[in-house]
């Protein structure tokens, strides 16, 4: 199904930076079709793809890839929000900053304590504060924080991991349960590993607990993994590194990085793998 929704955004544009297997930026400046309006171009895939996968999609529609993604996030899951040139510094200021695309748990608690809680906190912090505080990411977040991203959308980006993470409806407390849900995650990264002829090197687990906070274990192999089983293996293993957990687990990640699929060494470990 991700190769059919992908399917679709081509249509309409070749400038696509896939984020997930079921999320992407498209550029639609130039679009195949001559549209000259975006909220058109967006209802029409979002059709498309309730006609060939019987899936609801949500869109983001706006003029920079933060607030089209902060866009995507206000309608799901089957609904279009549009963000103009003109709203956009005026939708940032209102938003939390927990809630920003980049902005992770760790960071909006270092933000919280500066006193940063909004958009418009972090609208008043100067370029010279937000870069002693936050090293590199203090220009974007300056930007951001005025509804300013000069990101390109980037068709060609490199993959750089593969991943899957699930959110428990009960809190999880023991580690054989937890273990267990490993199982699905590994499963779901190796899939999509087979199928696009590549491998990796290292392998991480990340537990998030009821109170949000979180912790993540990484191994790097000497050699990509030959199959799922090694994978759930060092996951396992990662997992137990982190027990008895400190609290209940809300969700567990797993992801494979260091990604090689080019070359002869690659090749062989996943040929072994059959």
């Amino acid at each position: 199904m991700s190769h059919q929704i992908r399917e679709i955004f081509a249509e309409y544009t070749p400038v696509i930076e896939p984020l997930s297997l079921d999320e992407a930026y498209l550029d639609v400046t130039d679009n195949l079709k001559g549209m000259e309006i975006a909220t058109e171009i967006a209802e029409e895939i979002r059709a498309k793809i309730k006609a060939a996968t019987n899936l609801t999609a949500s869109a983001g529609i706006s003029y920079n890839k933060f607030l089209a993604k902060m866009a995507s996030d206000q309608r799901k899951p089957d609904g279009l929000f549009v963000i103009t040139p003109k709203n956009g510094p005026a939708f940032v200021e209102v938003l939390p900053v927990k809630k920003f695309h980049g902005v992770g748990p760790a960071t909006a608690e270092r933000m919280k304590r500066l006193g940063i809680e909004t958009g418009l906190d972090l609208r008043q912090q100067s370029l010279a504060f937000l870069q002693e505080h936050f090293g590199k990411s203090g220009p974007y977040f300056y930007g951001i924080a005025r509804g300013i991203d000069e990101r390109r959308v980037q068709p060609d980006r490199v993959r750089k991991s593969v991943g899957a993470e699930d959110t428990f409806v009960e809190d999880i407390f023991e580690f054989e349960p937890a273990s267990a849900e490993l199982l699905p995650l590994v499963d779901k990264v190796w899939r999509y590993c087979e199928a696009h002829g590549m491998s990796g090197k290292t392998v991480t687990v990340k537990v998030k607990y009821s109170d949000f906070t979180q912790a993540t274990r990484s191994r790097t192999l000497g050699a990509p993994v030959g199959g799922m089983p090694e994978i759930l293996e060092v996951a396992v293993a990662l997992l137990r590194s982190v027990h008895p957990f400190k609290r209940g687990v809300r969700l567990l990640g797993v992801t494979l990085s260091s990604l090689n699929g080019n070359d002869e060494e690659a090749r062989s470990q996943l040929e072994l793998s059959f």
